[in-house]
């Protein structure tokens, strides 16, 4: 059976987040019945990782084993026509070997965490990025930030919740950025790393949003990730603001 690598947008609002799950909506079972309507087949589509529900995807990549082989271009067309109405969208499908996992073959996934700070509710930007109303300090949330670059226990950081193995985590990149306009800062936080557990980056995010409010200095973060405690945590950031934005194999 060929195999095929698709990369995939989705603005994931109206999910409960990547994973199949009985009478809920979900990017995957949404896929699945898309690939089928052309295929004629039932599917399996499996992904690079699990967003969470409201989480969107610039590039999310995903594989699956068709009975036919299909010409890539016509695979996105025919997919696309069937996801009509949805907010998800193939943007590539290339055949890959056997041996390719979307999820397994990964080196490195890369988010962003959008912020925009205003007094006035988000219209245009609703449900896309995280409405803060007060200014942040944002070169002390790039100072804070970068004591956590390295292997630590992410426990502080990782959601009750969570099923990996390990709390501990190789953090490449945690970035802080900003650009002043009108209506007030936009930031985007750049999180990097071979694999994340369950809420690591938004419980990073709201973490460092209380060093961007005052209210943390830079030594708690750092007294918060060494204290190995999910209740040391600051509240996590809500999940509209987040996108995967790539995957690197």
């Amino acid at each position: 059976m060929p195999r095929y690598k698709l990369t995939i947008e989705y603005d994931g609002t109206p999910y409960r987040g990547w994973q199949r799950q009985i009478d809920l909506p979900s990017v995957q079972a949404t896929l699945e019945k898309a690939i089928k309507g052309f295929a004629r087949h039932p599917v399996t589509v499996f992904g690079s990782g699990r967003t969470d529900a409201g989480v969107h995807a610039l590039a999310q990549i995903a594989h699956v084993d068709l009975e036919e082989t299909w010409d890539p271009f016509k695979i996105c067309n025919a997919a696309n026509a069937h996801l009509r109405g949805s907010t998800i969208a193939i943007l590539r499908a290339e055949e890959v070997a056997a041996e390719f996992d979307a999820r397994f073959s990964a080196t490195a996934r890369h988010y962003i965490y959008r912020i925009i700070t205003r007094r006035a509710p988000l219209t245009i930007d609703a449900r896309r990025v995280w409405n803060v109303k007060v200014p942040l300090d944002v070169n002390a949330m790039q100072i804070a930030a970068q004591q956590l670059l390295g292997k630590h226990d992410f426990t502080t950081f990782r959601s009750s919740e969570c099923q990996a193995k390990s709390p501990v985590k190789t953090l490449s990149r945690l970035d802080v950025a900003c650009d002043d306009g009108s209506d007030g800062q936009h930031l985007e936080i750049h999180a990097s790393a071979p694999s994340f557990l369950h809420n690591q980056v938004r419980s990073l995010v709201g973490s460092l949003k209380c060093v961007g409010e005052g209210r943390w200095m830079a030594k708690d973060l750092l007294d918060a990730l060494v204290a190995c405690n999910r209740n040391r945590c600051g509240p996590v950031a809500p999940a509209h603001g987040l996108y995967l934005q790539k995957i690197d194999y």
